[in-house]
């Protein structure tokens, strides 16, 4: 077998391997609250700007809008978001947080403290910047972005 192919040589494998881990441990926390992991990745743009577009919303968590039109009805018929046009653009859909929504936030503020303790990264935050920082650097150069 040719050594480059070997799967525990592929980056890709590492990365997939990671992501999905990551996502199960989220799932016991955001379980508590009654969110999925997108549904979760959503709400924390939100929580940064309330009111963002739905092409905002898109464009911040890279995903394209036949995956997160679903996953706003989703949110909206939780109680959690409303969506409405714009006053000044029909053609922009505005993605505004609900009482419940906002309310969800000083729930969630515990979630990053119990991953950070989790996956051993408890006074390591140095570490954690700078793979994170890596992380943001790769996804920038896949999409052809300059870094």
């Amino acid at each position: 077998m040719t050594p480059e192919l070997q799967l525990d040589r592929q980056l890709c494998f590492a990365l997939y391997a990671a992501s999905r881990s990551m996502t199960q441990a989220y799932q016991p926390l955001l379980g508590e609250l009654g969110l999925t992991y997108p549904q979760y990745l959503v709400l924390l743009v939100l929580w940064e700007q309330d009111g963002a577009s739905v092409k905002q919303l898109g464009e911040r968590l890279l995903l394209d809008s036949g995956t997160l039109t679903p996953l706003l009805k989703r949110l909206e018929a939780a109680g959690l978001l409303r969506r409405r046009r714009a006053s000044d653009d029909e053609r922009r859909v505005e993605v505004w947080l609900s009482d419940t929504g906002k309310a969800l936030e000083e729930k969630a503020a515990a979630i990053p403290q119990a991953m950070r303790c989790r996956y051993g990264a408890e006074g390591r935050e140095a570490e954690s910047a700078l793979l994170r920082q890596t992380l943001q650097q790769l996804t920038m150069l896949l999409q052809g972005k300059p870094g």
